[in-house]
């Protein structure tokens, strides 16, 4: 019983992801997650759509809409700022 125990924990832990500090709005390594983030953008090997990476990386990874939205030009190549002004 005790095992059951601990795997139900696990598996509620599990649920309650939260990202280190540094990684965080104003961390030190928060350019890495918006680095990472421009490749998950602009993967095309991946088979989910645009909205669903969007709802990730906003609401699971914690991207501000304006970080979503430099980090889709630059997937875009500019073509997102190109394509607003015309």
């Amino acid at each position: 019983m005790v095992h059951g125990t601990r795997q139900n924990n696990r598996k509620v832990n599990m649920n309650k992801k939260t990202l280190k500090a540094e990684y965080q709005p104003g961390g030190s390594k928060r350019h890495e997650i918006l680095e990472k983030a421009v490749k998950y953008i602009s993967e095309k090997r991946l088979p989910s759509t645009q909205n669903h990476r969007h709802d990730f990386l906003v609401n699971q990874l914690g991207l501000s809409e304006t970080e979503y939205l430099e980090c889709l030009n630059k997937a875009t190549n500019g073509e997102l700022v190109r394509n607003l002004w015309n």
